[in-house]
């Protein structure tokens, strides 16, 4: 049989068409699309108040000395056999010491919690209910937490609670000993007082400073620009006096971002800015702008892969000013607020912007990129000019983890703080010393502003070597503030992620700056 004859053409055709063809298993999602978890976190321990505390649960006694308070959870028998153990073990009452006894009365276990802190400072009822929360995570019985004489004290017993038993762990599927989920009672004499009080301010910040912890633990392939916009405004779903504005790319391209869509521009995740506006009070609002850098491997100035992992949480800022609106809005605080998060994915795609390209911002200043992994500042230019321009703020603060050489600088411990004015500054040393997040003020000497700028553009974000990296950093986003606008920047580059537990923070994300720019807007509005 003769075989049929085909020409090379029509064969080449039909090759053509074979390599042209969609395959049938083509990628159509980003990341895999399989979701690494469908559960929440564990859940945790409920707060409930009380006049009585009950017989049969586990006892945690919050002490300011060797002496135990006056309470009635313990009968004449129980507190001779205490008082003797205190003896037995020296226990002083000092922050941040515990002494646990069983076997005392009908109590599954007692734990003394000192709360007293050194040169009569006060007690720190929150620390010492949060470091006994946290000894006692898989304790499997119900608690009851007495000592704080007052309904301040129970209600601030109970912030420490819930911060302290914070737990991330909806990923963990072959845990053996989940942690415990039975009620905690804080009992006392003033636990009506103390409900109301853990009801209207207490209890929305220890929530808002645990959906930021949530946001800056979860990993990239689930917390990038739009989903944290869907997370956060799920949270403000239905609290009142709020209004929420989201900037697709699209949107910041007309109004010439180039610097935070070029921060993004190598990842095929889209960059947002996302602007929240509490109005509760009268006057123009305080802004709060947050780096929201959901991942940052560098860009094209790829950073080394140690460590690389934490750059899921380089959206601290973002993440700490949505969860301080939060917090005052649905508290009602009598503020106002506008709050702005800067978010951008930070790749090295092949349509990643280079090093020595030069950038257009919101308000038409330029930028020569010199390292694409100085990228915060870069999304913080655009943020801070479009909210000062648009919403017309009496003061502006910025949050970031900005730089590496303020952890170098400050350690662990602190927040470092730069502002122009003394007055500023003072205020936020306030709220710090109120809210327990601490800061320490660095230099924003003028000489550095000169290290910032460009040969070709106006300034420069990175290759600064005549200034401390920290300082460099808060005068390149100084640079796109008015003169004329009381500013301040914070950078929380070495405080947002605990390598280990602290009394209120378990190890991981520490939600830092949400408790103290709560404070600062409470204690500044206009005038």
């Amino acid at each position: 049989m003769t075989k049929p004859k085909i020409s090379r053409l029509a064969l080449l055709s039909a090759l053509s068409a074979l390599t042209l063809a969609a395959p049938i298993n083509a990628q159509s999602v980003l990341g895999s699309g399989v979701p690494a978890s469908t559960v929440p976190n564990s859940a945790e321990r409920p707060i409930a108040f009380a006049e009585q505390a009950p017989a049969d649960a586990g006892l945690i006694i919050l002490m300011q000395s060797a002496e135990l308070p006056d309470i009635s959870a313990l009968s004449p028998a129980e507190r001779s056999a205490v008082e003797a153990a205190i003896a037995s073990a020296d226990f002083k009452g000092k922050t941040g010491s515990t002494l646990e006894l069983r076997g005392i009365g009908g109590h599954p276990l007692i734990m003394l919690a000192g709360a007293s802190k050194p040169d009569d400072q006060g007690p720190d009822w929150k620390s010492a209910a949060g470091k006994a929360v946290q000894k006692l995570k898989t304790e499997d019985t119900e608690l009851t937490l007495v000592g704080p004489p007052d309904a301040a004290g129970m209600a601030e017993a109970a912030l420490g609670l819930d911060l302290g038993q914070y737990r991330f762990d909806r990923y963990q599927t072959d845990v053996e000993t989940a942690p415990a989920s039975q009620k905690v009672t804080l009992s006392g004499p003033q636990a009506s007082a103390a409900q109301t009080l853990w009801n209207s301010r207490h209890k929305h910040l220890a929530d808002s400073v645990k959906l930021t912890r949530d946001l800056q633990s979860e990993p990239a392939n689930t917390l990038y620009p739009q989903s944290f916009v869907d997370r956060v405004s799920a949270a403000f779903k239905g609290v009142p006096n709020v209004r929420i504005e989201i900037l697709d790319e699209a949107a910041m391209r007309k109004m010439n971002m180039g610097a935070i869509v070029g921060v993004g521009q190598g990842s095929p995740r889209g960059s947002r800015m996302m602007v929240v506006r509490y109005t509760g009070g009268s006057g123009a609002p305080l802004a709060l702008a947050g780096k929201g850098i959901t991942f940052d491997t560098g860009g094209i100035s790829i950073k080394p892969n140690k460590g690389m992992w934490a750059m899921k949480a380089d959206m601290s800022g973002a993440a700490a000013v949505m969860g301080a609106t939060l917090s005052l809005a649905k508290s009602r605080a009598p503020v106002n607020i506008v709050a702005v998060a800067a978010l951008a994915e930070n790749m090295p795609g092949a349509n990643a912007q280079r090093p020595g390209d030069v950038v257009r911002t919101y308000g038409g200043k330029t930028i020569e990129i010199l390292s694409t992994d100085a990228e915060g500042r870069l999304v913080l230019a655009d943020a801070v000019q479009y909210v000062a321009d648009r919403y017309k703020p009496f003061a502006l603060v910025d949050i970031a983890t900005l730089t590496g050489s303020v952890g170098r600088a400050v350690g662990d411990q602190y927040a470092g703080l730069f502002a122009r004015e003394d007055a500023i500054a003072d205020r936020l040393m306030k709220a710090a010393k109120d809210s327990g997040e601490h800061l320490w003020r660095l230099p924003l000497h003028p000489a550095y502003a000169k290290a910032i700028r460009s040969d070709i553009a106006d300034v420069k974000n990175s290759g600064v070597t005549d200034a401390p990296g920290a300082s460099a950093g808060a005068h390149f986003i100084g640079y796109f503030v008015d003169e004329s606008m009381p500013w301040a920047h914070l950078d929380i580059a070495g405080v947002d992620w605990n390598n280990s537990a602290k009394p209120l923070t378990p190890k991981g994300a520490s939600g830092f700056g949400v408790r103290l720019l709560d404070q600062l807007a409470r204690d500044w509005t206009a005038e």
